[in-house]
């Protein structure tokens, strides 16, 4: 007969067999990646060094530097010689940043040995130098057509990615950053590589790859050396990560939640863009993160005027936050106009217009976690651009200044219709906005007012180097507050983001 052993389960554990402390209590999977990232910044240095006498008195700088001159010897940099008799070298120095997550917390110290580019002579030591810059504008369509197609935007970053630009001098034979030309041989390098592995260029945007894969499509946007990317198929996104690391030594991010600034929050039915850790960034820059909020960007029926009598304040200073109030429109319409209000008066900026911008900036304090939110909808057919700018034109009435407005919000058009042309969507009739009765009658019929024969004299031809003017005709739909554009794009004309 045999025994059936009985087992007995211990719903109480001996104190000694606990590992760890009882109080602790349990610690879930995201309660210990904070707590392990919190005791990493700990080993990491919190400032940092102007000078590299600072840097060696810390352990985390001099693996940093240490790290840094590992990647030249991989990379085989340069060659080390004597210098020839009668000629100066292009010195270096280090470069101390730390790095830090959507929450600010610092994650990484990064030494990087730059060249002095500013010791090099045009012509001698370079030539061409234009490299394309993707803008912010470009990436939040990217982010639109990822919320519209349900799929997620992944992030990598390449180490030290100017060191894969070859250069052809003899002694430096890879891009050192701060040298004129680095940039553009880092872009050449990527761009034929992702060329030779079936990507197609934007034909707009050159810093936009895709790839058609059986009907399914891979989208890479590039800013220097930090790229995002997705896909409607998972499995291109993973092909992509190993095609990248098999040519480039990079960091897998994972999932986009923190990029140029952007703080972009992915769920289930939508992408989230904010700027709140940039928001609390400029306070507490700028000393006002103890000010008390206020309900609106400006005061209502407030006019700023250069009023001469006034006390004058610091120009440099009223520079620097007028700055930093522009890069924060990227998320928020809301300020778009206060800003530009009082940017009008940089040249001479008095004490009442720095109360206005102190203004824009304690209300932020109160509303700083305001953003876009996109919804995952199939239907992708509303995309709105703004822009707040003083006219380079003068403008002898409303009407002119108003159809000055729709040429330039024209040209906006045209960028995002080409820019979409990219992703495989048509967007044909696009429909401009005008409040302005005179504009629009101006727009029917142009010739039937005397006082628009100075408009092609002082703002077309202003407009471009060449006579041909590209809207060859404006034409309106009767009986509708639309501006209905057809537009013919001429071979020799180019047309610029401004509107």
């Amino acid at each position: 007969m045999d025994v059936v052993p009985a087992h007995t389960i211990n719903k109480e554990h001996p104190l000694e067999n606990i590992i760890s402390q009882v109080q602790q209590g349990v610690q879930t999977r995201s309660k210990t990646r904070e707590a392990n990232i919190c005791l990493y910044s700990c080993f990491l240095s919190q400032v940092e060094p102007k000078k590299i006498d600072e840097a060696l008195k810390h352990s985390s700088w001099i693996v940093a530097m240490q790290e840094e001159l590992l990647q030249f010897k991989r990379q085989e940099v340069w060659t080390l010689v004597d210098l020839p008799p009668g000629q100066t070298a292009i010195g270096t120095r280090w470069v101390f940043r730390n790095k830090q997550d959507e929450r600010g917390i610092v994650v990484n110290n990064k030494a990087r040995l730059v060249a002095q580019g500013y010791t090099q002579e045009e012509g001698i030591d370079y030539d061409e130098v234009f490299a394309p810059v993707t803008i912010l504008v470009a990436i939040r369509i990217f982010l639109v057509y990822a919320t519209s197609k349900s799929f997620i935007v992944y992030q990598m970053d390449v180490k030290s990615a100017f060191l894969y630009g070859r250069l052809v001098f003899k002694l430096l034979d890879k891009a050192l950053y701060g040298l004129h030309q680095a940039p553009r041989a880092w872009y050449e390098t990527l761009s034929g590589y992702l060329h030779t592995k079936n990507f197609r260029r934007g034909a707009i945007d050159q810093t936009l790859f895709i790839k058609d894969e059986g009907g399914e499509i891979l989208l890479v946007q590039i800013y220097v050396d930090d790229i995002i990317f997705g896909s409607t198929r998972k499995k291109l996104c993973k092909d992509f990560e190993v095609l990248m690391h098999s040519k480039f030594e990079l960091s897998s991010m994972g999932e986009l939640n923190f990029f140029l600034g952007l703080q972009v929050k992915q769920v289930p039915n939508g992408i989230f863009i904010s700027q709140s850790k940039y928001v609390k960034s400029i306070l507490e820059r700028f000393k006002l993160a103890d000010s008390s909020a206020a309900r609106t960007p400006m005061q209502v029926h407030h006019q700023l005027t250069p009023d001469k009598d006034e006390q004058d304040t610091d120009q440099h200073r009223y520079h620097v936050m007028i700055g930093s109030l522009m890069y924060l429109t990227t998320s928020r319409r809301d300020i778009m106009f206060a800003i530009c209000l009082c940017a009008r008066f940089q040249a001479a900026p008095k004490n009442t217009h720095l109360q206005a911008v102190k203004r824009i900036f304690i209300y932020l304090k109160g509303t700083p976690r305001l953003g876009f939110w996109y919804s995952k909808n199939d239907k992708f057919n509303l995309l709105i651009s703004w822009k707040c700018k003083k006219q380079t034109c003068v403008s002898t009435s409303t009407a002119e200044a108003e159809y000055i407005a729709a040429s330039r919000c024209c040209a906006q058009v045209i960028w995002i219709q080409n820019q979409m042309l990219d992703y495989g969507m048509t967007f044909i009739a696009t429909p401009i906005h005008i409040d302005n009765m005179s504009a629009i009658s101006i727009t029917n019929n142009l010739v039937q007012h005397s006082k628009t024969k100075h408009i092609d004299i002082r703002f077309k031809l202003q407009q471009q180097s060449s006579k041909e003017f590209a809207t060859d005709c404006l034409k309106l739909s009767a009986g509708t507050s639309f501006l209905w554009i057809a537009l013919r794009q001429s071979a020799t004309t180019k047309f610029a983001a401004d509107g």
